[in-house]
């Protein structure tokens, strides 16, 4: 096959383009920037917001992946440039493309639209392949973590010194980049089913309660710690001081706080993905152990 992809150059594009290499299909990239040349990898230069750009990417494609977002901006136009209009722009290539596979990456945050900013951006981008008249599959990714991922390394950051500022008591499901990324496969490799909206996780009922979290990952950094729940007032005003303190590299805004504040963002057991189709294969633990070695190998911890 040959499948055209957005968001390849980030932590879940890279893995997946990787994944579609190893399996034997040629994949055409977006890029903003030049990239290594590498085999079986085409990269397109541009960006969503270039018409000729996109129209290159899809030339030949059996199947887009659009995997492409954004999921922190100061203000909500941010989020509408990149979450709505960029997957407008993307099924508009597709379907002058003559491409009817459509493979779009979404968030649990949809599920909640009126909670942040980001969640009805992509509410609003499911609405738009769901009545786009293509082949489409959604795919609602609980929290991704895995090694090369800078989201959730603050948590391991904390773990390490020993103590976990958490958002207010609540649940949520996890599942490894590699796990999800192997569903992005399947579905764009068997072009089937379609008109579907999934769910996946890593298979464990009722996810996982912060401080459970907490303790699996201090497990994996070798350390105990003390976690302690932050009110959602207090996680308001953290996010003001980050973007006070670090200003652009800032990894939590109020919209970020918003969202983070919600109790449940554990996947629906009916929207997980059949199991003849795709199941889990990376034990959380043993995945959380994994990442945790690979950010002490890049000396991020």
């Amino acid at each position: 096959m040959r499948i055209a992809v957005t968001g390849g150059t980030g932590f879940v594009g890279t893995r997946f383009v990787a994944a579609a290499v190893a399996a034997g299909h040629d994949v055409q990239a977006l890029t903003r920037r030049p990239q290594p040349d590498r085999p079986d990898v085409s990269w397109v230069e541009g960006s969503l917001e270039e018409p000729d750009c996109l129209r290159d990417l899809v030339t030949g494609a059996n199947a887009v992946v659009h995997i492409a977002g954004v999921i922190n901006a100061r203000e909500a136009a941010g989020f509408e440039r990149g979450n709505v209009e960029g997957t407008l722009a993307m099924l508009a290539a597709a379907t002058a493309g003559g491409v009817r596979r459509f493979v779009h990456v979404s968030s649990l945050a949809a599920r909640e639209p009126e909670l942040s900013k980001y969640g009805a951006s992509k509410a609003r981008s499911e609405e738009l392949v769901g009545s786009s008249g293509l082949d489409w599959a959604i795919v609602r990714p609980p929290a991704v973590y895995g090694p090369g991922d800078r989201e959730t390394l603050e948590l391991f950051r904390m773990a390490k010194m020993r103590l976990m500022l958490l958002p207010p008591s609540g649940r949520v499901s996890l599942i490894h980049v590699d796990d999800l990324v192997r569903l992005l496969l399947i579905l764009a490799e068997r072009g089937e089913p379609s008109a579907v909206l999934f769910e996946p996780d890593d298979g464990r009922p009722g996810g996982w309660s912060h401080k459970q979290l907490a303790r699996a990952i201090g497990e994996a950094v070798g350390r105990s710690n003390l976690s302690l729940s932050v009110p959602k007032t207090m996680l308001k005003l953290g996010a003001v001081v980050d973007q006070l303190v670090r200003r652009e590299k800032a990894k939590l805004s109020a919209d970020r706080a918003a969202y983070f504040s919600h109790r449940d963002w554990v996947v629906n057991p009916e929207r997980r993905p059949p199991g003849e189709l795709w199941g889990p294969q990376v034990d959380t633990r043993y995945g959380l152990r994994e990442t945790a070695a690979w950010y002490q190998a890049q000396r991020w911890l």
